[in-house]
């Protein structure tokens, strides 16, 4: 451990071992909060401080935690270069802790996202006192997330590479205004890497839109769609409120307001909201679907992708008891199942895959509802 920083004691009920957890961060003070917060539920102990990556990687080899929580900006090695390293040579589950306050920032954690690491946490910042409840809960939730996470060396990262996926070929096919169908698709835990390998993988389709709610708070969503934007041929943005739903386009639900949809069909309009969180998240998948099988009925696909809780289960039985189709991911591939679980017990699913064929299979249900005129209107 570095030399001023002293491991926490071990915590918890007895006859229990409490998840073993590494703190890396350059402040001091962050190190000491973060430490306190990961010691109070008595779920988890604190084994060692780091104050910078390369700290941080003497610390992995030394102490073996079986969590990591890492801070994306640090100077020397930040974040993101420690968090490649340790996905390489010492694979385990890494939480980051982000400030998020900018579009660098908010890039940077997307990027350890999609580089393996299992979620991330905004930091306290203001009056610290009035946020360090969300974050403590929502840190501790990612840690309960992390401890069933199984993690694998980076595929990608044993080569020496960092995955780009090509940009797909959009259809040449003229756009048409608002769309025949609507695929619209959850995730959470897990959700940022899964769908940059799923969205650039999708056609633009001529008459299909897809919707996105990835469990996300704000600062943090329009960096996501530019960066799925970039990589697909479908047109990626955030959604707007009241702004016309249109085919060859993917909407991704601002983070912190749930997105619904409004009807009808010839000049449907997504609407944005700020009641209260669903399943204790905002954006949630539940509204958004239950109001896509208002509209479109029989012509929705929905896809449930990793994430802990049960958001979108009830939200994906509306779709299907629609006429709808119900795709999930598999539990293979999942970083966490919960999700795609509690949607296949919930209602069933049509099709459950593995990440890397879930674009096709999603295409073949899109193709399955364009055959089936007899199941055109709405439910």
């Amino acid at each position: 451990m570095s030399s001023s920083d002293q491991p926490v004691g071990t915590s918890g009920p007895p006859g229990t071992r409490p998840t073993r957890v590494l703190v890396v961060d350059d402040s001091a003070f962050m190190r000491k909060l973060v430490s306190e917060v990961v010691e109070s539920s008595g779920e988890f102990t604190v084994v060692g401080t780091a104050r910078d990556g390369q700290d941080a990687l003497r610390q992995v080899a030394a102490l073996d935690p079986e969590i990591v929580t890492l801070d994306v900006d640090m100077p020397a090695l930040n974040g993101l270069a420690a968090l490649e390293f340790i996905m390489r040579d010492h694979p385990r589950p890494v939480v980051m802790l982000s400030g998020g306050g900018t579009d660098s920032g908010a890039d940077a954690t997307l990027r350890a996202l999609e580089r393996g690491a299992v979620d991330f946490v905004r930091k306290p910042s203001g009056a610290i006192s009035l946020d360090l409840d969300m974050v403590r809960e929502h840190l501790l939730q990612a840690l309960r997330a992390s401890v069933d996470v199984q993690v694998a060396a980076h595929p990608v990262l044993k080569s020496g590479q960092l995955p780009v996926p090509p940009r797909a070929v959009p259809l040449q096919v003229p756009l048409a205004g608002a769309p025949s169908r609507v695929v619209c698709i959850a995730a959470s835990t897990g959700g940022p890497a899964a769908l940059s390998q799923l969205l650039p993988a999708l056609p633009a389709w001529p008459d299909t839109a897809v919707l996105v709610v990835q469990h996300m708070p704000p600062g943090f969503t329009a960096s996501l769609a530019r960066r799925l934007d970039a990589a697909s041929a479908l047109t990626v943005h955030e959604a707007g409120d009241n702004e016309p739903l249109r085919a060859g386009h993917a909407y991704i639900a601002p983070g912190g307001r749930h997105v619904r949809l409004q009807g009808p069909r010839e000049v449907p309009r997504l609407l944005l909201g700020d009641d209260p969180a669903q399943w204790g998240v905002r954006p949630a998948a539940d509204p958004l679907f239950q109001s896509v099988a208002r509209v479109y009925g029989s012509q929705t696909v929905a896809v449930v992708l990793t994430g802990m809780g049960c958001d979108a289960a009830e939200g994906a039985r509306a779709i299907r008891a629609a006429g709808g189709r119900v795709v999930v991911q598999d539990r293979a591939t999942s970083v966490v199942p919960g999700m795609p679980e509690a949607a296949l017990r919930a209602g069933g699913a049509d099709a459950v895959a593995p990440l890397h064929e879930l674009a096709a299979v999603i295409a073949a249900q899109v193709d399955v509802l364009e055959r089936r005129p007899e199941l055109r209107e709405s439910a």
